[in-house]
């Protein structure tokens, strides 16, 4: 499958701003399953950007802007080509896979995929509640797939219930958010049960007649680690393994390792108006 992404940001500030640095985290990964063809970012006001790799792989665009600025437009361009053919349900937990999986090494090398954060944390009792529907298995591969479906069943796709800032234990108690809040929840639960997991940040190309929700903006879902197979995508919105409609920019702890557009500034608050478009170019 190739796509093209169409990605703007507009940040409005209610008062001129007399300098900003930015980072953006918009440039599409290239790996063993997806290849980025083409990448093109447009900033205005006109300025250079400085590019680095972060501690998690992704691309980070740096760029400062010393003139004084009502208005700033982000729009990337981006050609990806994706691969990718579904086999999570085919695979088989074998014994060792399983003496890897309880190991210490394992473990301590994938610290940071099992460690909870401000966003990802839940209460116990939250956590108890999951449990009482999800009975207990060694096989990290089932356990996954029964927390996606319990959190596409228990959980309401609300736009207007949460907010970029909300927490996996508030919205555990609204059994609502976005695409952001039911993936920080599902983040939480796999951790709590020892299953290595990190934050996705991408876009979701839903074309005619889907059911898929979560085109409009960038889309988020998780990776756990399946040794002896790698990082599996899961997509908790949707209740599927995140495979060719997927398309990857992102990946971390949580949202604010992924984050698209961060920056300090001085002047005062703005709003941020966002519109994505993906478009299919060509199907394998």
């Amino acid at each position: 499958m190739k796509y093209q992404i169409e990605h703007t940001n507009i940040l409005n500030y209610e008062a001129p701003v007399d300098q900003s640095l930015n980072h953006i985290r918009l440039k599409p990964r290239t790996d063993e399953c997806q290849r980025l063809l083409s990448y093109r970012p447009d900033i205005t006001p006109v300025t250079l950007t400085k590019e680095h790799v972060d501690l998690w792989g992704n691309h980070v665009e740096t760029f400062f802007i010393a003139e004084q600025h009502q208005k700033l437009i982000v729009t990337t361009s981006s050609v990806v080509s994706i691969q990718k053919s579904p086999f999570i349900r085919m695979v088989q937990f074998s014994p060792e896979m399983e003496t890897i999986f309880q190991s210490e090494l394992f473990h301590q090398h994938y610290l940071a995929a099992l460690s909870e954060t401000d966003y990802t944390f839940l209460y116990t009792h939250q956590v108890d509640e999951v449990n009482k529907q999800i009975p207990a298995t060694k096989n990290p591969v089932e356990c996954a797939l029964k927390i996606m479906e319990y959190m596409h069943d228990s959980f309401t796709y609300d736009s207007e219930a949460t907010g970029v800032n909300t927490k996996a234990h508030e919205a555990f108690d609204l059994k609502r958010g976005v695409c952001q809040d039911l993936t920080h929840i599902m983040l939480g639960i796999l951790r709590a049960k020892g299953l290595p997991a990190r934050y996705v940040s991408g876009y979701l190309y839903v074309g005619e007649d889907s059911a898929l929700i979560g085109d409009s903006a960038t889309h988020a879902w998780i990776e756990v680690m399946i040794p002896g197979i790698g990082w599996i995508g899961l997509d908790p919105t949707n209740n599927v393994e995140a495979l060719e409609n997927h398309i990857r920019i992102g990946v971390g702890r949580d949202y604010q390792d992924t984050s698209p557009l961060q920056g300090v500034y001085r002047g005062g608050k703005h709003t941020l108006d966002v519109k994505v478009s993906v478009q299919l170019l060509e199907q394998h």
